[in-house]
């Protein structure tokens, strides 16, 4: 890496993607900074999800490449982790197993994994529920277990699709206070891609706005807000009203 890209934790350049004679993704270029939190909008439909599949190498790019500290992203190589709409925690597993799941398949030193988890489980409010079983937990508290078992990986990328698509609105809030206290803590690099405008302006320090397909960047909107956001904030509102436009009207 040259010395102009050292701060760069993510780099895109021309990420292309055709499927047959579909053009999904068309020459996407953006960088990512070491521990930025950029959250992804555009209309339904504009490739989103393939545009995370292609960041985790479950299809390979058409042209164009994603690097990750300069080297083409590799998940063999690359720690990468994910947080997606449905709950995933393993059902048979407490609540502290599995926090420790991902990092013992990493053959993590007992110690670290010992740490990590400790830390998550404070930071997270875990502490009464580590030997409950996922059954026995509300959606919110079972989200958090995903959102806290992504964040114990210490990963070069985290990446979350909509984790709270379903969830009423006072979760919602609930759960991004937890991930940017999370964020905050730990230093994570994350790409959070949502539908929701008022989640982007809540949670991120920049967001991507995707056009139609074939899809292209069309924007980047800086979102300096100090922190906690409020979303009754004219500043708050002028950014939200502003990105939704730039969503609705093509």
């Amino acid at each position: 890496m040259s010395e102009s890209n050292q701060e760069y934790k993510i780099e895109v350049k021309n990420l292309t993607k055709y499927f047959g004679d579909l053009h999904v993704l068309n020459n996407i270029s953006f960088n990512i900074k070491k521990g930025e939190f950029v959250c992804v909008v555009g209309p339904t439909g504009c490739g989103k999800t393939t545009f995370l599949n292609l960041l985790t190498r479950i299809y390979m790019p058409t042209s164009g490449d994603l690097f990750i500290d300069g080297e083409s992203a590799d998940p063999k190589k690359h720690n990468l982790a994910f947080v997606f709409q449905e709950p995933s925690a393993i059902p048979w597993l407490t609540v502290e197993k599995n926090l420790r799941f991902g990092l013992e398949l990493k053959k993590l030193d007992k110690k670290i994994i010992d740490e990590r988890v400790e830390k998550i489980i404070s930071l997270l409010g875990l502490g009464p529920f580590r030997n409950s079983y996922p059954h026995q937990l509300s959606v919110s508290s079972e989200q958090r277990i995903i959102i806290g078992r992504a964040f114990a990986m210490n990963p070069d990328l985290l990446l979350m699709d909509e984790p709270y698509g379903q969830m009423d609105v006072k979760l919602r809030f609930y759960l991004e206070d937890e991930v940017i206290r999370l964020w905050k803590e730990l230093g994570s690099t994350v790409v959070f891609i949502t539908h929701n405008i008022e989640e982007a302006v809540y949670l991120s320090e920049r967001i991507l706005i995707l056009s139609n397909k074939p899809t292209t960047v069309k924007e980047e909107v800086i979102v300096d807000l100090p922190r906690p956001r409020d979303v009754a904030d004219p500043e708050f509102i002028k950014i939200r009203k502003y990105v939704t436009d730039q969503i609705k009207w093509w």
